[in-house]
């Protein structure tokens, strides 16, 4: 089963209030940037680049969508604020509807670009 189809499958069973959100964030990573693929690892969605992990969802909250990204090459730029934290190598986002994930598309596509090109 390749990562799509392993992800799907981790989907199709998921009971989260936010599981649609979900959907389009996950669309909007893969979207971003052609080399980003997924699979589940750590339980979750997550999204790499070959052996460099971009970031997952972290799934145990349910009034909001948190996904997790790492900069194990350097943080990059966010002049929109959209990521969260003072960790050396990672980030937050978080999402609360789908009017506020559709409002975060493009700086998360210009984040995941800017990741890319770290590598």
């Amino acid at each position: 089963m390749d990562g799509t189809e392993e992800v799907d499958s981790f989907l199709a069973g998921l009971d989260h209030p936010l599981t649609a959100e979900l959907q389009t964030v996950r669309g909007y990573i893969l979207d971003a940037h052609p080399l980003v693929t997924e699979r589940i690892k750590w339980k979750s969605p997550s999204f790499h680049v070959g052996s460099d992990d971009l970031g997952a969802f972290e799934l145990r909250p349910t009034e909001f969508l948190r996904l997790i990204l790492v900069f194990p090459h350097g943080l990059v730029d966010d002049p929109t604020g959209l990521m969260t934290g003072t960790w050396a190598d990672r980030r937050e986002l978080r999402f609360t509807s789908a009017e506020d994930v559709a409002a975060k598309r493009f700086p998360l596509q210009h984040v995941v670009r800017d990741w890319v090109a770290l590598l």
